[in-house]
């Protein structure tokens, strides 16, 4: 079995702090932004709840990523949270973790992202539901061809489409700033206080759909091993990213409030390119079709850049099924190509069979099991792991994971109350690397 440190120097160190930063910004804001604006208000049920949810569902993963982000600067290994969860926890754990976002997760997000890409391409032409299938695998495979040529050529792609999504969302938020009418706000102050009480129970719910508009984040510890900096850059990136993304999500949304009324926001399945047609007409409309496909190109790019380092790490250490294929680097190009391939293929077949909610939430709940579950292993790591070298530390120790903790504990069990059966499918398949690990084991044993 080859050591973490053979792992990381498997691979190229390419990738310095502006490309992480990016990395981040470009895998966070990518469909949530523009599509949950009116499950979230909604759920919320008045505009103040609304932005709340927003506000506090990015508080929760600041809290949880300056946090993990203690773990990644000591344990700056290829990875990410599978890596952390097996020196914290053990190897069973790690290997479930991975289970999960191997079979579940990456692939999901993937699939629900390029559906959206899909369906907003048909703001241009008429395309049948076929057709939007095909064209989502398309888009799939040919960010896999990227990301096979070369990690610094879909790091460069990461780049590219981070600075030019943010175009239109600054365009809303200045227009939407300086709009002369408060639509949205204007009603907060008549909404009775039976709708108060039905936006409290429920807020749990607004925040999980803000938690998939702020999911993305802890992606770009999987290609720790790829960072030059990792201990330093690690913690910066992450931290950086998180707070650009919470300051551009507050503002957008209070933007989209003051140009709509909340009934037309919650109406709305596009809420930010109907705010866009009110604010630049037509051609704003346009203007905004084109920055959510770029933004949703990115972030299915950075999705799949980062989310196929965990199977390949898993590969490497012998706890993948086919442990040979899936640890194997191209002898041409020198990246994971069979990884590569596998979630591509996996993600084709749920843009078949999924659709964007159910994907989406199942994605998120899953997730924040081994969310909390890391945010936990700060307090294992200064106990246990005293003699780890950490150059970066959480500010305001507990407080900060505890406040991580509990907001994602919330969380679980409010979708559990809300979601019940999304979520024991999510925890069923979960449960089902089990058998899979034991048999891994055996044959390792036997080997």
């Amino acid at each position: 079995m080859k050591s973490d440190t053979q792992n990381i120097k498997s691979l190229k160190k390419e990738i310095n702090l502006p490309e992480a930063i990016t990395m981040v910004v470009g895998v966070v804001i990518g469909s949530g932004i523009f599509f949950k604006a009116s499950s979230v208000f909604n759920n919320a049920g008045t505009p103040i709840l609304g932005i709340l949810a927003w506000a506090v569902g990015g508080m929760i993963t600041i809290a949880s990523a300056l946090t993990i982000a203690e773990i990644a600067a000591a344990i700056p290994e290829t990875g990410g949270i599978f890596v952390y969860l097996k020196k914290l926890y053990g190897e069973q754990w790690a290997f479930l973790f991975g289970w999960m976002q191997t079979i579940i997760y990456t692939p999901g997000v993937i699939a629900a992202l390029s559906i959206v890409f899909a369906t907003q391409a048909t703001y241009f032409t008429y395309l049948s539901p076929m057709s939007q299938k095909i064209l989502a695998i398309f888009i799939i495979f040919f960010i896999t061809i990227i990301n096979v040529i070369s990690t610094k050529l879909g790091s460069k792609l990461q780049f590219i489409a981070t600075v030019a999504k943010l175009i239109p969302i600054f365009v809303i938020i200045v227009f939407g700033l300086l709009y002369n009418k408060s639509n949205g706000f204007a009603t907060a102050t008549a909404t009775s206080s039976s709708s108060i009480s039905v936006g409290l129970s429920g807020f749990g719910a607004a925040i999980l759909g803000t938690l998939w508009a702020y999911d993305g984040w802890a992606n770009v510890g999987n290609m720790a091993g790829e960072l030059k900096n990792p201990r330093k850059d690690l913690p910066r990136s992450i931290i950086t990213g998180l707070v650009i993304i919470i300051v551009v999500y507050i503002l957008i949304n209070i933007a989209i409030i003051k140009v709509m009324p909340i009934t037309k926001v919650i109406a709305s399945q596009k809420a930010a390119s109907d705010a866009a047609v009110i604010l630049l007409g037509s051609k704003g409309a346009a203007l905004i079709a084109v920055g959510i496909m770029i933004s949703i190109l990115g972030a299915l790019n950075g999705y799949l850049m980062t989310g196929v380092r965990v199977p390949f790490a898993m590969a490497q250490d012998k706890l993948f099924p086919f442990a040979n294929f899936f640890g194997k680097l191209s002898d041409k190009f020198g990246t994971p190509i069979n990884t590569l391939l596998f979630q591509a293929v996996l993600a084709a077949l749920y843009v078949l069979s999924g659709s964007f909610e159910t994907l989406t939430n199942l994605a998120v709940f899953s997730m924040w099991i081994f969310f909390v579950m890391t945010v936990i292993g700060i307090f294992i790591l200064r106990s246990k792991h005293k003699d780890i070298k950490r150059p970066y530390t959480v500010p305001l120790f507990p407080i900060v994971p505890i406040v991580g903790i509990g907001g994602g504990v919330y969380i679980l069990i409010s979708t559990l109350i809300s979601d019940t059966s999304n979520a024991l499918y999510g925890l069923a398949v979960t449960a089902l690397g089990i058998p899979i690990y034991i048999f891994i084991k055996k044959r390792n044993s036997k080997l």
